[in-house]
């Protein structure tokens, strides 16, 4: 394998994970509800409604999914693109102990609550709630 194809490779992955990323973050950003990050603990889910069959589906969909996303991301620091942002959507779909206490500390980078704002503002969904301001 050549030098060139090695880089036409990258260059295609670079590009895709870019669009991807792009088109995806808006939607994930807009599902996150506005008051999501100003609890103490997690708030009660929506689960019920799902069979436990398919709540296992989806926790390994959500779960895979997060990981692409968080590798993605990895590659954006590197690549063209949204790579914090794209991590961070990861980070919130992935399911691991201290998750939530995470993505509050997150939030409170005011450059990332900016960000995750300015999609949400994108998609005509009120701002988030930000996690000092309760």
């Amino acid at each position: 394998m050549s030098y060139s194809s090695i880089l036409i490779g990258l260059g295609t992955l670079s590009i895709s994970i870019l669009i991807f990323s792009i088109m995806a973050m808006g939607w994930f950003i807009a599902q996150i509800p506005e008051d999501y990050f100003i609890h103490d603990k997690r708030q009660g889910n929506h689960w019920n409604k799902y069979s436990s069959k398919a709540r296992i589906a989806i926790v390994i969909f959500k779960n895979i999914f997060g990981g692409i996303m968080l590798i993605g991301g990895l590659f954006l620091l590197i690549l063209p693109g949204q790579g914090l942002l794209t991590m961070i959507i990861g980070l919130l779909l992935i399911d691991y102990p201290g998750k939530f206490k995470l993505e509050q500390k997150i939030i409170s980078i005011p450059s990332i609550f900016k960000g995750l704002n300015w999609f949400r503002a994108k998609a005509k969904k009120t701002n988030l709630l930000h996690p000092q301001k309760k």
